[in-house]
């Protein structure tokens, strides 16, 4: 039997030519974005020193490798991670529906608070605030035609890039990366476990959720125009729009909790559209309104009501926060290892995502006040010069700048203490790990054992940060309860603690404040260029690692999040591996890292002719130790098991006691000897040794999570070449 043995890379791959370890290679099939690679005929032995065919399949490109696309990702990374919260639930099915509704609910409040931030830069601090001021407009030309235009008229204009902005998130969640090929079925709307042919195709339901969330946008878009409007003119046309508005959004709340929503059929289809174009409709009624003329109007202060909204947004938030933590802590079976954090990994992410869009939000908004007011920032501490206009972001956001600055404080105090934490206890044991797999280590230098003890320790350091983020979860919610809770009721930090302790007091708290606007805005600058930057440098690219394992998953809760990629992977994979198979090949699916992850769902959608001729290698797999943990519905002991049975147990995973994100897949969880689990986890030693070898100058290094073909590679693929050359006999 003919074996092709094809390699599937992990995050951040460095091309086709390191992962076949061949200089030149050719493409035989797929395209730029994710194609199959061979060694070219001539230019390097096709085949391993065992006579198996090297083939890779490089997919990277599907999730980053050019600037827009790459750009285009730090800018919907709320989004993306407000998705990844629906699959981190602790169960599925009808048991989810509950908790799968809030994700939902709260995915549609980020797109209501990327809505929020554009109107706070077009409606609030220009149109309203800054054109009602000379001293802004001068000198300005972009800006100073605005003075003369009535403030109903200019909230009209203003409005435009914020429908801008929308139509520029619609557009981007229309992306797929799904083939024609790949569509010659029904729609489908995704299913609950990793081996159904549907899970990966959730186009039904993402046209579903795009509507919807289109309404949502629109409608928060209105409301906010609305406010300012309909009670300054307290007609009924203004008082009528803003009630249609209102019950527009609740449409859309109804829709997202509808557990319908989530099943194939055209009722569903039809209401989406419908409060689609209802929104659109009510849209271009409040732009009308705006723009009929009005008795003189001065404008004052910030835009009326939008402070209410950003402040009622904040607190609706933190509500459905509240919510879904009851929801999922009643819902979740702790997995065994305990792990402290195991099945509320969708609080824990989308707290995240939230802080990430207020973040982007405030940063976006203080920056450009500080530009609009020429830096005479409005603070208690700095009075403003005369004539200045008093460019005010809005309350709540003056309490998130405070509250990033204490969140950046226990990052740092975290961070710092996280590694001494039981650190010689930890040293201690990682060293006798040492001296019990290496008898040489007697004879080895001092530095050289402790710079092995010192890999491991780091190593299993990520699995110690359980205790330490539910605190910092619980204190950062904390927080954020009573921020959201001040900034409904009213006072900002500067005035609250005047009241409480005077000038005294008032003073560092608005030196707080001011310092968590330059980080917010810092954050947001620093990590825009990341992202642009992330592929082209390696100390950065676990900005480019966040995206690859984001986009992993399907878009079931937010659909402006960017494309999941193994919608075309899983396919290509399988359609390939079906061709060899066909031919008379066996194959070896070899995964490293998270190409292991991608590599196991393939066997699950194969079917049962092709899997008779596959086996599974993985190495730094994060299938056990990791995915277990964050997403315990899907990534279940039953499901790896599945993958082993599936392939009657050709499946061998190597790991490593110095790898920080692969280790072993069923280790914790064998139930005997006989279970046939028992025999694929594979532990290899890292380093190769301790001493210098006779061969070489210098002693083996600790590759930690990198894996490159050595003997044990070797020996695991004439292992498993071998259990399907028994097979085919």
């Amino acid at each position: 039997m003919r074996i092709t043995e094809i390699r599937v890379h992990g995050v951040a791959d460095k091309g086709p030519e390191a992962i076949l370890d061949r200089p030149i290679v050719a493409r035989v099939a797929g395209d730029d974005n994710a194609g199959f690679y061979r060694p070219r005929p001539g230019y390097g032995a096709p085949a391993d020193r065992d006579g198996v065919t090297l083939e890779a399949y490089r997919w990277s490109r599907l999730t980053g490798g050019t600037a827009t696309r790459t750009f285009s990702l730090v800018l919907l990374l709320p989004f993306m991670l407000s998705n990844i919260a629906v699959w981190m639930l602790p169960v599925t099915g009808r048991g989810g529906r509950a908790a799968r509704a809030l994700c939902r609910l709260l995915a549609a409040t980020m797109t209501a608070m990327y809505v929020l931030s554009t109107v706070g830069v077009s409606l609030d601090l220009i149109a309203w605030q800054c054109a009602a001021y000379p001293r802004c407009l001068e000198g300005r030309r972009e800006l100073s035609w605005l003075g003369g235009v009535p403030p109903g008229q200019r909230l009209a204009l203003l409005a435009v890039p914020p429908i801008i902005a929308i139509v520029l998130i619609w557009r981007l969640g229309a992306r797929t990366w799904q083939l024609p090929e790949d569509s010659d079925h029904p729609p489908g709307v995704g299913a609950d476990r990793l081996d159904a042919p549907a899970f990966w195709d959730t186009r039904s339901l993402l046209r579903r959720l795009r509507s919807v969330h289109v309404a949502v946008a629109l409608g928060t878009l209105d409301i906010t125009l609305l406010l300012a409007l309909a009670p300054h003119d307290a007609t009924v046309p203004g008082w009528l729009l803003l009630g249609a508005d209102v019950a527009l959004l609740a449409g859309a709340v109804v829709l997202l909790c509808r557990p319908a929503i989530e099943r194939r059929g055209e009722t569903d289809q039809r209401s989406a559209r419908t409060i689609r174009w209802a929104a659109i409709a009510l849209t271009a009624l409040t732009l009308g309104y705006a723009l009929l003329p009005r008795p003189p109007w001065t404008a004052e202060g910030m835009l009326p009501g939008y402070g209410m909204a950003v402040s009622g947004l904040f607190a609706g938030q933190v509500a459905l926060l509240a919510m879904l933590g009851l929801v999922v802590v009643q819902r979740r079976a702790l997995p065994r290892p305990f792990f402290l954090l195991a099945g509320l990994g969708a609080p824990v992410l989308t707290t995240v995502a939230i802080g990430l869009g207020v973040a982007y939000s405030s940063g976006l908004t203080y920056g450009l006040a500080e530009y609009l007011d020429r830096g005479s920032s409005p603070t208690p501490a700095r009075p403003l010069p005369p004539g200045a206009p008093p460019l005010s972001p809005p309350i709540a956001y003056r309490w998130v700048t405070l509250g990033f600055t204490l969140a950046v404080l226990l990052v740092v105090v975290t961070a710092l203490l996280v590694p001494r934490i039981r650190r010689n206890r930890r040293r201690r044991e990682a060293e006798e790990l040492v001296r019990r797999d290496y008898p040489e280590a007697s004879r080895a230098t001092p530095e050289r054992v402790r710079a092995v003890r010192d890999a491991i320790v780091r190593a299993r350091l990520t699995d110690r940060l359980g205790p330490l983020l539910a605190t910092a979860y619980v204190v950062l919610a904390l927080l954020t309860l009573a921020a959201a809770g001040l900034s409904v009721i009213g006072p900002g930090p500067g005035a609250l603690a005047r009241r409480l302790g005077g000038e005294s007091l008032a003073r560092p708290v608005i030196f707080v404040t001011d310092l968590g606007a330059l980080l917010i805005g810092l954050f947001a600058t620093v990590l825009a260029v990341m992202g642009l930057v992330a592929y082209r440098s390696g100390a950065i690219r676990l900005v480019g690692v966040l995206w690859e394992l984001a986009t992993f998953w399907p878009r079931a809760a937010h659909p402006l999040a960017p494309p999941c990629y193994v919608e075309r992977a899983v396919p290509e994979l399988t359609r390939r591996i079906g061709q060899l198979t066909a031919d008379g090949n066996g194959v070896v699916l070899s995964g490293q890292s998270h190409g292991s992850v991608l590599a196991a769902v393939t066997v699950l959608q194969l079917p049962d002719h092709c899997r008779r001729r596959v086996a599974l290698l993985t190495y730094g797999s994060p299938l056990g130790n990791r995915y277990r943990r964050i997403f315990p519905a899907y990534v279940s002991d039953e499901m790896v098991r599945e993958v082993g049975s599936r392939l009657a147990w050709r499946w061998i995973n190597l790991w490593r006691y110095t790898d920080a994100v692969g280790g072993p897949v069923f280790v914790p969880f064998v139930q005997g000897s006989d279970d046939p689990a028992a025999r694929v986890d594979r532990r290899v030693r890292d380093p190769k040794g301790l001493l210098i070898p006779p061969t070489d100058t210098v002693p083996p290094p600790v590759q930690g999570h990198r894996f490159t073909p050595d003997d044990d590679f070797h020996a695991a693929i004439r292992e498993l070449v071998g259990r399907l050359e028994q097979t085919a006999e």
